[in-house]
């Protein structure tokens, strides 16, 4: 995991390379592994949310993101920033795009039913490193909350 982010970090100053679909998994993933993690409950239905929603998403197979998910699991203690990876996203993803992964990340922290006050505390702080505003983060909210019921 950790070649990976560094692969989808280094960006060669004249030449600015574009993040393939997986290079973007990976971060979105990360982010949503940091999600998961913060109750200190791990619970297998976050995770199997956190693989159906890097499928549907990234157009990736079950296997590739259940490897990135492994990856980050293993990984996740090493991050020292959410910026890491919501930097590449700012990058590459447009607003739709990036709403489109809030809503995902929501969608995990509703998988098991509940919403910690951590989660909800740290979903705020992707949001605002995504540069979505209230409003876009509550729309999220309202259509993982929707499709969680």
């Amino acid at each position: 995991m950790i070649e990976r982010l560094k692969k989808l970090f280094s960006v060669a100053e004249s030449e600015p390379v574009e993040p393939d679909t997986h290079q973007l998994a990976v971060a979105a993933t990360a982010l949503m592994v940091q999600l998961s993690r913060v109750d200190n409950q791990e619970d297998e239905r976050e995770l199997k949310t956190i693989v159906d929603c890097a499928v549907k998403a990234h157009q990736i197979t079950r296997e590739e993101a259940e490897e990135i998910l492994h990856d980050a699991l293993a990984h996740a203690e090493d991050a020292t920033s959410l910026y890491q990876f919501t930097g590449q996203i700012n990058d590459h993803l447009d607003q739709q795009q990036k709403q489109s992964l809030l809503e995902s990340i929501w969608r995990v922290a509703f998988a098991d039913g509940r919403i910690d006050k951590y989660e909800e505390h740290l979903i705020r702080r992707m949001a605002d490193l995504l540069h979505l505003n209230h409003r876009e983060f509550m729309q999220a909210r309202h259509r993982a909350e929707e499709s969680a019921s």
